[in-house]
């Protein structure tokens, strides 16, 4: 009679678990996903666009910011070496 009462136990508290845990996953997924979002969002500074953040930056007077653009006349060398067309022999 122990044994019976004690598989039954276990099988309940099994079914138990598996019931509560459909119900609660999504809010403890959503829960998780919100606090990585704003982890990351922290790291970062948010998600902005570029044109926010240069607005933001504009607004700090007083800061120094050089912004470089690389130079885009860089010319490839258009003679690079000679072609050989290569026959196969039998």
């Amino acid at each position: 009679m122990g044994l019976l009462r004690t598989i039954l136990i276990i099988l309940l508290v099994y079914f138990g678990f598996k019931i509560l845990a459909r119900l609660f996953a999504p809010l403890l997924l959503k829960f998780v996903a919100k606090k990585a979002e704003e982890k990351f969002g922290g790291q970062f500074g948010g998600f902005q666009n570029p044109n926010q953040q240069r607005q933001q930056q504009k607004q700090n007077e007083g800061e120094t910011v050089i912004d470089k653009m690389p130079n885009d006349n860089k010319s490839s060398n258009q003679k690079v070496g000679e072609y050989i067309d290569y026959e196969e022999i039998d």
